[in-house]
């Protein structure tokens, strides 16, 4: 299996996959080959994997997403590694997907929530709410993609592997100069060492071998450990882990005394609920937000409709 599971990363890192995409589409096509009884998929088909995409749902019990990424992931395996396409999958059982509304924080709870961060999450958590961002994307961000001067910043590789700009909130402007002042003093020091490599995109790293030692390609954000890689041998830093900051906004939305369940994606649901309050139009936010298709943006004009889509209760005509 070992070897089937080196093509499949091999044939998602040509495409540029996020390493997300690739930890997730190889765990999916290992459980689906032992739960075949390892059993070579190029001996199995399109039966074999409605079979196992029908025990997702009826047996474990998955959520429609996590049923919709297994698929995507064997898809993948048979399209793009074993070059063979699969039929359409009949009577395939679909897992149900919930209609919910977002959760949304107030502008006053969004408040009492930052006011109770400190230091890299807190500035990390003030660019998901000031900017629209999803965590990963906030993380990810390169020097070159912050704009102190336009306050703007690009996310590169986002949902869909789209690129897009959204605004630097002015708020965190001096605080996020000085945050970039102490990365490129701990930069300097990494380089002295012989250290200060970073993991590039694409093939940069072939094209410009020393493009990964260079100011603008560093995390905005960066890890306090090094790390060598296994494959180039470079002592590189990681960006801050995303664990942290969950953990943070989690301690905080609890010491605020939140009854809301807040996580970071929260923050993004606030953005884009606020601006819509204040009046913004739609288009514009949906283009901060990254969505492809409008529909997904309205989910949040649900906050414009008080009380059950508008509508006066009686009782307060008594």
């Amino acid at each position: 299996m070992s070897r089937l599971l080196d093509r499949v990363r091999q044939a998602i890192r040509v495409r540029h996959y996020s390493p997300k995409t690739e930890q997730a589409y190889v765990s999916w096509v290992r459980r689906y080959v032992r739960f075949h009884g390892t059993r070579h998929p190029d001996e199995m088909g399109a039966e074999e994997v409605k079979i196992y995409l029908n025990h997702l749902a009826d047996a474990r019990k998955v959520s429609a997403s996590t049923q919709n990424q297994a698929l995507s992931a064997l898809l993948f395996l048979y399209r793009e590694v074993l070059g063979r396409d699969l039929p359409w999958l009949d009577d395939l059982t679909r897992a149900k997907r919930p209609a919910r509304v977002p959760v949304v924080l107030t502008v006053a709870e969004t408040q009492a929530l930052l006011e109770r961060l400190r230091g890299v999450p807190w500035l990390v958590a003030s660019l998901l709410y000031g900017g629209g961002l999803r965590l990963m994307e906030a993380l990810r961000l390169r020097i070159q993609d912050v704009d102190l001067d336009r306050r703007e910043i690009i996310v590169r590789r986002g949902k869909g592997q789209k690129d897009r700009r959204t605004v630097l909130p002015a708020r965190v402007r001096r605080p996020l100069v000085a945050h970039l002042e102490r990365v490129q003093a701990q930069h300097q020091r990494d380089l002295a060492l012989g250290a200060g490599h970073v993991a590039l995109p694409d093939a940069l790293a072939e094209k410009f071998p020393d493009a990964s030692r260079e100011w603008r390609w560093q995390w905005v954000f960066p890890a306090s450990n090094r790390y060598r890689d296994r494959e180039t041998g470079q002592i590189r830093r990681h960006h801050f882990h995303e664990s942290a900051v969950q953990r943070a906004v989690k301690e905080a939305a609890r010491d605020a005394g939140l009854v809301k369940r807040a996580t970071c994606h929260t923050l993004r649901h606030a953005f884009a609920t606020h601006l819509l309050e204040a009046g913004y139009d739609i288009r514009t936010i949906q283009e901060l937000l990254g969505h492809s298709d409008v529909t997904t943006t309205m989910i949040y004009t649900h906050v414009l409709n008080r009380g059950g889509r508008g509508v006066k209760s009686p009782l307060d005509e008594l």
